[in-house]
């Protein structure tokens, strides 16, 4: 499919890529079928643009894993009688001698993308297979090219594949006028030191692009959508040691009492020292050691130890 109807190519989802895929399962005379699975792909904008909406910061690409790649894709695999989901993430499963899988991060740390599937329920590591997840992608490429497939150095996929040009704010504009409107941005004492254009233009930890000089270093420390503000402050001030995360999803057995972990926030961060319980039926809490700058709701935290995945959950709140 290609959901920004532009043909884009870097994204990871477009017509050049389907054609891409045709071409290489002819080559190696496997068979080659397309799912139509468009509706179920707006559920995935839809949250988009809702989370922005909301003051959060969205992560697409862990919902279109949840909800299609090991969801919808996942069903119609069982329907068919096919045991396996194969993608292309930089991930692993470790299998016991019981059958039993467990998510590893991918052999090669830069491209590592274990994060993106903490989401998978742990019933369905038995129906995955992750086979570029033991090699680096300069590996994976030299074994392509080996192969004679003509995909071997085919750039990377950096964009959100429905927002093609990289303006998320346009899109969320486009699609609900109503809710990007111009509002006040706050100094950490609630004066106002400016105005701004939407605040679905900003991140939690944002410094460029602020459009606000106070003669120091400013980051953007808080946004409230019901006030339609931003708040601006110096880096110290966007800071936290403690996070709540929603929608939990656990790999192993949920932790009821704290156990240690490494903890990522967003997917280009390394994992940071921390302590993580289970708090309910669906929450987490984790409290990092040292304390972290710009933990944004809205984004995945994802908890591990070492190699392993342990699980991970939506962050709703910070403090």
């Amino acid at each position: 499919c290609d959901p920004a109807g532009k043909g884009n190519r870097q994204g990871c989802c477009s017509v050049s890529d389907a054609a891409d895929g045709r071409l290489v399962a002819a080559m190696l005379d496997i068979p080659f079928y397309v799912l139509n699975f468009k509706k179920d792909f707006g559920r995935v904008i839809d949250y988009f643009v809702a989370e922005y909406n909301a003051g959060r910061t969205p992560n697409p690409c862990v919902r279109c894993n949840d909800w299609l790649k090991f969801g919808r894709l996942h069903d119609y695999a069982q329907s068919i009688g096919a045991d396996f989901i194969a993608t292309g993430h930089y991930a692993r499963i470790e299998r016991s001698e019981d059958g039993g899988g467990r998510l590893m991060r991918g052999l090669d740390p830069k491209k590592d993308q274990s994060y993106v599937l903490f989401g998978t329920p742990r019933n369905r590591l038995d129906h995955m297979l992750l086979p570029v997840g033991g090699f680096t992608k300069a590996e994976i490429r030299r074994k392509a090219e080996e192969f004679g497939l003509p995909v071997f150095d085919k750039p990377d996929s950096y964009e959100i594949c429905f927002v093609p040009d990289n303006d998320y704010a346009g899109l969320i504009e486009r699609r609900t006028p109503q809710a990007v409107q111009p509002g006040a941005v706050l100094d950490t004492a609630g004066n106002i030191v400016g105005e701004h254009a939407g605040h679905q233009h900003y991140t939690l930890g944002q410094r460029r692009g602020v459009g606000v000089a106070l003669g120091y270093p400013i980051y953007v420390v808080d946004k409230d959508p019901a006030a339609n503000t931003v708040t601006v402050g110096r880096k110290e001030d966007a800071l936290t040691t403690r996070l709540t995360a929603r929608e939990t999803n656990w790999l192993i057995d949920a932790p009821v009492t704290p156990i240690r972990c490494q903890a990522k926030i967003r997917y280009n961060s390394p994992a940071q020292a921390a302590t993580v319980r289970a708090a309910g039926e669906d929450s987490l809490e984790v409290v990092f050691d040292d304390a972290q700058h710009a933990v944004t709701p809205g984004q995945a935290v994802v908890c591990y130890d070492g190699e392993v995945v342990l699980g991970g959950g939506w962050i709703e709140e910070i403090r």
